[in-house]
Order: C-alpha cells, then sequence, then structure tokens
C-alpha cells in the first residue's frame, strides 16, 4: 500500500471515529447546544427584541441576532469538541500510537478538524432550524454564507486543537472556553452592531477575529456586515493558515504529546 493510500485509509479511520463518537452521545453533544440557544431566542429575540424594534432599517431584532448566535454555537462546539476528543486521546495514550505510526501529521490534524468542524455545522443547522420557528430568514449570499461556516468552524478547531496539545489536565480544557472565547464571543457583535459603540471601544473589537466571523455569515444571511466583506475573509484565511502551521509544527515536535 503507498504512502498516500496508507494516509487516505487513517484519514476515513479518523473522521468515522470522530462521527460516530458525535453521534453516540448526540444527548450531550447535539442537544444542549439547542436548547441552550432556543433560550437564546426567547430571551434576547422575543422579550428582548420586541422593545428594541428594527436593527438598521428593515431587519428585526430577532432576525438580527440570528447569524451571530448561530456562529456562536458553530465556533464553540468546533472547539469543544476537538479539544475534548483530542484530549481524552492524549489521556489514553492513543496519540503516541498515531505519532509512531507511518500516518502523516497532516493526517492527524485533519482527521480531527473534521470530525469538529462536523459537529459544529450539524450543531449550527439545528440551531438554524429552530431559528425558523420564531422568525423567517432569506439567505442572500448562499457561497458566502456556507464559506462563513466552514471557515469559523475550521478556525476553532484548529484553537481547540493546539489548546488540547498543551493542556496538561481536563480543567486546562475548560479555561480558554471559559475566559477567552466566551468574551470574545459576547464582544463579536453578536448582539449589537459595532458602529454603535464609541471610541475606543468600536476600534478595540475590530481586534476581535469572532467579529468577522459573525459578520461574514450575517452578510450571507442578510447582506449586511458591519466590516468589509473582503477584510473578514482575510482575516479568517490568516488564522486558518497560522492556527494549521502551529498545529503541524507541535505535532511534529511532539509537545506536550511524547512521555
Amino acid at each position: 500500500m503507498s504512502n498516500l493510500s496508507g494516509n487516505l485509509v487513517a484519514l476515513q479511520t479518523i473522521v468515522r471515529r470522530e462521527i460516530v463518537r458525535i453521534m453516540r452521545i448526540w444527548t450531550q453533544t447535539l442537544i444542549p447546544p439547542a436548547i441552550t440557544m432556543t433560550l437564546y431566542f426567547v430571551i434576547f429575540g422575543k422579550l428582548i427584541g420586541s422593545r428594541i424594534g428594527n436593527i438598521q432599517g428593515e431587519f428585526s431584532y430577532m432576525q438580527y441576532i440570528v447569524p451571530g448566535l448561530v456562529m456562536m454555537s458553530i465556533i464553540t462546539n468546533s472547539y469543544g469538541n476537538i479539544s475534548s476528543s483530542f484530549f481524552g486521546a492524549k489521556f489514553q495514550r492513543s496519540v503516541e500510537e498515531m505519532l509512531v505510526s507511518p500516518m502523516s501529521n497532516w493526517v492527524i490534524l485533519l482527521g480531527y478538524v473534521t470530525g469538529a468542524v462536523t459537529r459544529g455545522l450539524v450543531v449550527g443547522f439545528l440551531v438554524l432550524l429552530i431559528a425558523l420557528f420564531f422568525t423567517h430568514l432569506q439567505i442572500a449570499h448562499i457561497v458566502v454564507t456556507l464559506l462563513s461556516v466552514l471557515f469559523g468552524a475550521t478556525i476553532f478547531s484548529l484553537a481547540g486543537f493546539v489548546n488540547a496539545i498543551y493542556a496538561k489536565k481536563f480543567d486546562d480544557i475548560a479555561l480558554v472556553p471559559t475566559f477567552v472565547l466566551t468574551p470574545l464571543t459576547y464582544l463579536g457583535g453578536v448582539f449589537y452592531s459595532v458602529n454603535m459603540l464609541s471610541e475606543p471601544w468600536q476600534a478595540i473589537s475590530r481586534i476581535n477575529p469572532i467579529l468577522y466571523m459573525v459578520n461574514a455569515f450575517r452578510f450571507g444571511v442578510l447582506g449586511i456586515s458591519d466590516v468589509h466583506i473582503g477584510v473578514a475573509f482575510g482575516v479568517m484565511l490568516l488564522f486558518v493558515i497560522a492556527l494549521s502551521w502551529v498545529a503541524l509544527n507541535l505535532l511534529k515536535r511532539g509537545v506536550g504529546l511524547r512521555s
């Protein structure tokens, strides 16, 4: 068997194992985020949104926050899936077996990232379906919509992979979502337009990478954005390249993986 064929078999195996894992514990991986987002729709969209009125003219507050909440569910679930799954493989010492096997490092990374992206997209789709019970949406730019969710899920899958590599115990996995991911998400324009902020908060918000993911997806769904769509995709592409390089370099060096 050639090296390429062996890598493809290994990739298929990792992806299949990750997807089976997601579906086997679907009550933990799919249902909780759907319930959480439903509460967001009820509390922020219906109760608070009815008092706010329209945003940027023609869109209700519920319509405005749906893209942000969908993207929030995608990135948090992509991140959470890969960080827990890969750290679990570290804890069970199965990562060491993969590292000494003939499979390439990019196969390990791509396999875990594909599984995490799959969970993120499935959860995002479920949340979008739930949103349709509260409001109506018409996709403005389907290609932009698909690319933005794919980029967003990939970025935070890679970030979760890096977190899992450095984590020494399960508590380390929760630190980044609690103290980094959650604040960035709430300050990323999910519930408001950054143009409503005064300086220097508006300029500070534009340093937040989640702002570009949320607005790219919002542009795909509603056709409006607080940032130029080209800049948004440029920022996301830069993060994908940088995080991929970091993750592959860490795998090559065996940082935190070889005892």
